[in-house]
């Protein structure tokens, strides 16, 4: 066979050892698979470490925000707001629950929303902000939370869940944040309710699934809220299987048409075991980032800032934006990357320019922001199975492309 020199080198695939597979097959030798104990007890490891009294695991982070809205009472005549430079998951969940989606602009040269038009966004009719933790860096929560107080007047509560909050209630996208800290708090303990992703390329992964938190001092009922919680995601069924087992307890009444988006025992043994390694995913995360800032900042490229003196973000994504670039030049740098054997990624279209919203009335123009830092985005492959000298291979690769065009 002729070395052609070429690595191959995948965007962002998972990082599972031996562990996850033993904690597998462990789990499936035990004959309960379905949502049970592991599912149960990877919930109590997830609490335990973002410093939360409950959490509550599902089957993706979208499945997590909208039941969410749901529990919450928010749909029909009223408005969510959230950031154009995001996931669809973001937004089409306020589609689902027939309420109106508010798309805010992001700042000049941020990926974060704007927050004064945030603020000029807000209506009576808004129920909630969802801020969205990008490439797993916190949102500026201070002054989301700022704006919710100031606008406190303008909210009017649909229920006594509403009520208690008597205000905007804020939740936060962080698909990518788990892990990441501001002021010395973890993501999970800073918005009025936290959603997850472990889907297969997050930094933790299940293969699928999600959880939600929710703070310790707003005044929630815990046990009342994690059965809601229960219900929505298992037909609105009053006993789940693993209740039913018990001798003599196969009745059940469903409390209403509910869903079907629970996490199974398979799922939480594979997190079980990464939660246990996590430390060291998120301090090699970090190595990486920093080879790749030291070698592309110095020469213009620009990146998200993953840390600083007082926040860290879960290092999700290496965003890139290579100033000077058009979007047709950042696709074929792309596509000669992937010559190279590289794959990499853009993070994110802005939602305005899906067929998708553009049919619900959004337009791109109204969103100039997001498009200037979608058009020379370019998201390098950041995960903890890169060497150091793979990291080199992308850097290299890239600038060669880069000077060449």
């Amino acid at each position: 066979m002729i070395d052609t020199g070429l690595k191959n080198i995948p965007f962002s695939p998972p990082d599972l050892t031996n562990a996850e597979v033993e904690e597998v097959i462990k789990t499936i030798k035990s004959g309960w698979i379905t949502t049970g104990p592991k599912t149960k007890e990877f919930e109590k490891r997830i609490s335990e470490y973002i410093g939360v009294n409950k959490a509550v695991c599902l089957n993706s982070a979208t499945a997590a925000m909208e039941l969410t809205l749901r529990i919450l009472g928010i749909g029909p005549g009223d408005e969510v707001i959230t950031s154009a430079y995001t996931y669809t998951a973001s937004a089409s969940i306020i589609e689902h629950v027939g309420a109106r989606i508010v798309l805010v602009d992001t700042a000049p040269n941020s990926f974060e929303m704007d927050y004064d038009k945030l603020a000029d966004s807000i209506t009576e009719n808004t129920k909630m902000i969802i801020p969205v933790d990008i490439a797993g860096k916190m949102c500026d929560y201070d002054t989301v939370f700022k704006i919710v107080e100031n606008k406190k007047r303008l909210f009017k509560p649909n229920n006594e869940v509403q009520a208690l909050f008597n205000r905007i209630i804020v939740m936060a996208d962080a698909a990518h944040a788990f892990g990441a800290d501001q002021k010395g708090i973890r993501c999970g303990s800073v918005a009025d309710f936290t959603c997850f992703s472990f889907h297969a390329v997050k930094n933790l992964t299940t293969a699928e699934g999600g959880a939600v938190v929710w703070r310790n001092d707003r005044g929630l009922d815990d046990e009342w809220l994690y059965k809601q919680y229960m219900l929505y995601s298992l037909h609105g069924q009053s006993k789940d299987a693993l209740a039913k087992t018990r001798k003599g307890s196969w009745e059940y009444d469903i409390v209403y048409p509910a869903y079907k988006c629970n996490m199974t025992d398979i799922m939480a043994s594979i997190g079980l075991i990464q939660i246990n390694r996590y430390k060291e995913l998120l301090e090699r995360r970090r190595e990486i980032i920093q080879i790749y800032d030291e070698s592309l900042l110095p020469i213009g490229i620009q990146s998200l800032q993953h840390y600083g003196t007082n926040f860290a973000s879960s290092g999700h994504l290496y965003l890139a934006r290579i100033p000077g670039i058009n979007e047709h030049d950042r696709n074929e740098i792309i596509i000669q990357m992937a010559e190279a054997g590289i794959a990499c990624n853009v993070h994110y279209k802005p939602l305005p320019m899906f067929t998708a919203y553009r049919n619900l009335g959004f337009d791109i123009k109204e969103y100039p922001n997001a498009k200037n830092q979608y058009i020379n985005e370019i998201t390098l492959p950041l995960h903890t199975l890169l060497s150091d000298e793979d990291v080199d291979y992308v850097i290299s690769n890239l600038i060669r492309i880069i000077n060449n065009l």
